[in-house]
C-alpha cells in the first residue's frame, strides 16, 4: 500500500538523511570540543562553540518534527536545511582555524548528498554555499590554538592527527549515507517498473473489456435466435431421446450465456455507480458460493469461516465478487487436471487483513513470477485473465494477491485491508 514518499529519492529522503547526519554531527562536535578543551588543553573558545552546537541541536529537533508533518517537503526547503547546516559548520570552523582546520572538508558532504537527490540547479546552489563558506574561512578565522606547554612544531602534528580523524569520518559518512540513498534510488526504480507493468496490464484489461462489451452486444442477437429455435427443434424431435437431451443441454447453455450477458451489463452499471454493496462477510461468501455452484456444480468445495469474522459488515465493490469466483473457477480447473474436484476456501483474519485463500489439488504453478501476467495461462483452454483481473481488483482496494504452491497443489490468497472494505 502506497505511503508518503518516505522511500523515494528526492527532497524528503535527503532531508531525512541530513537529520540522521545532523545527530551524528552534534555528538561528534560535542565530543571533539570537550576533548580538545579538557583533555588536550587547547585554548579554544568553549562557550561560542557550545552555543553553535546548541543552536544546531535546536534546529535538529525542528527538522525531526518537520519530517513527521503531512504537507510535502519541497526542494527549496531541503536546500534551506543544507544552508543552515553549512552556516553552523562555518561558524564552528571560524573559531577553530577556519580553512586550516582539517575538518574543512566536511563542507563537501552536503554537496555529495544533494547531487544524489536534488536537481542540478539546487546542487549548484549548495556548491556555491560551500564555496562561499570556504573562501570566507580562508581569509577570516581565529587561529587554531596549540596545546599548552608545547612547542610550535606540535601544531603540524595536531593537524596531521586531525586529517586522519577527518579522513575516517568522511569515509564512514559518505559510504553509509550515499549507499543508503543509492538503496532508496533502487527501490524507486523498482516501484516505477511495477507501476509501468500495472499500467500495461490495466491497458490490456481495458482493451479486453472494450472487446467484451462489443462482443456482448453482438452475441445477444444470435443467442435470441437460438432461444427461439431450440424449443421448436425439441418439439420436432420429441421422439428422439438422445437428440432431445442434447437440445435440452444446448438450451440450458444458451440461457446461461444470456444470464452472463445480463450480469455483465449489470456489473458495468454497478461499476460506474461506484456504490459498494453492504453485506456481512457471511452473506457475501454465501452469495459467491451460490453463483459458483451454479457455474461449477461438479466442484467439491470446502469452506472454512470463523463465526465471529462472519458477522463483519463489508462494503464490497462489484469487482470483488467476480474476483473470488474467478479464483474458485481456476482452482476447479486446476484440480481437474489431477482427476480431482476438491477445492478449499479459507476465510480468515490476520491482523488488519481479511484473507480469502483458495486452494486446489492440481499441479501447482510452474513460475511464481508470471502467474498474474495478462494472457498467461497454464490451462490449454484458459484465456489468462482470471488472476490478472483478481490482482487488479486487489490493488484497487489497497490489497494484494499472493500465489504459491502447497504440498498438494496451489494456493492463491486474496488479502484485503479491513480498514478499506469493512464498515467502521
Amino acid at each position: 500500500m502506497p505511503h508518503r514518499s518516505a522511500q523515494r529519492i528526492g527532497p524528503f529522503a535527503l532531508t531525512r538523511t541530513l537529520a540522521w547526519l545532523r545527530i551524528c554531527a552534534i555528538a561528534g562536535q560535542s565530543a571533539a570540543v570537550l576533548v580538545c578543551a579538557w583533555w588536550m588543553h587547547l585554548n579554544v573558545p568553549l562557550l561560542p562553540l557550545l552555543l553553535g552546537i546548541g543552536v544546531l541541536a535546536v534546529f535538529s529537533v525542528f527538522a525531526a518534527w518537520r519530517l513527521t508533518q503531512a504537507w510535502p517537503l519541497g526542494e527549496w526547503e531541503a536546500v534551506g536545511h543544507i544552508a543552515f547546516d553549512t552556516v553552523v559548520l562555518g561558524y564552528l570552523l571560524y573559531f577553530t582555524g577556519g580553512a586550516s582546520n582539517p575538518f574543512i572538508t566536511l563542507l563537501l558532504v552536503p554537496i555529495a548528498l544533494s547531487a544524489a537527490a536534488l536537481s542540478a540547479r539546487s546542487v549548484l546552489i549548495v556548491f556555491a554555499l560551500a564555496g562561499i563558506a570556504y573562501v570566507v574561512l580562508l581569509y577570516s578565522h581565529m587561529p587554531l590554538p596549540t596545546p599548552m606547554h608545547e612547542m610550535p612544531t606540535s601544531r603540524f602534528s595536531l593537524h596531521v592527527a586531525g586529517m586522519g580523524v577527518n579522513f575516517l569520518i568522511m569515509a564512514l559518512l559518505l559510504s553509509f549515507f550515499i549507499s543508503r540513498l543509492a538503496h532508496v534510488l533502487r527501490l524507486q526504480q523498482q516501484e516505477v517498473q511495477r507501476v509501468r507493468e500495472r499500467a500495461l496490464r490495466d491497458e490490456g484489461i481495458l482493451a479486453i473489456a472494450t472487446q467484451a462489451a462489443g462482443a456482448a452486444h453482438e452475441l445477444n442477437t444470435p443467442l435470441s435466435t437460438m432461444r427461439v429455435l431450440l424449443p421448436e427443434l425439441r418439439r420436432e424431435h420429441a421422439g428422439e431421446a438422445t437428440l432431445a437431451e442434447d437440445l435440452a443441454l444446448l438450451e440450458g447453455q444458451v440461457d446461461r450465456c444470456s444470464t452472463i450477458l445480463r450480469e455483465m451489463v449489470a456489473f458495468g452499471k454497478a461499476q460506474l455507480s461506484q456504490e459498494p454493496e453492504r453485506l456481512t462477510l457471511e452473506q457475501f461468501i454465501h452469495g459467491c458460493l451460490e453463483r459458483f455452484q451454479l457455474l461449477r456444480p461438479e466442484a467439491d468445495l470446502t469452506v472454512s469461516l470463523d463465526p465471529d469474522l462472519a458477522r463483519t459488515v463489508l462494503r464490497t465493490p462489484p469487482g470483488l465478487r467476480h474476483a473470488l469466483i474467478n479464483l474458485l473457477n481456476n482452482a476447479v480447473d486446476a484440480s481437474a487436471t489431477h482427476q480431482s474436484d476438491v477445492v478449499e476456501l479459507d476465510v480468515s483474519r490476520e491482523g488488519p487483513w481479511l484473507q480469502l485463500a483458495v486452494r486446489d489439488h492440481g499441479p501447482g504453478f510452474d513460475n511464481d513470477d508470471e502467474i498474474t501476467a495478462l494472457g498467461h495461462s497454464q490451462k490449454q483452454t484458459g484465456l489468462g485473465i482470471g488472476l490478472a483481473l483478481a490482482e487488479a481488483t486487489a490493488e484497487r482496494l489497497n490489497g494484494e494477491l499472493i500465489a504459491g504452491n502447497t504440498s498438494h497443489g496451489a494456493e492463491v490468497c486474496l488479502r484485503l485491508p479491513l480498514a478499506v472494505i469493512a464498515e467502521k
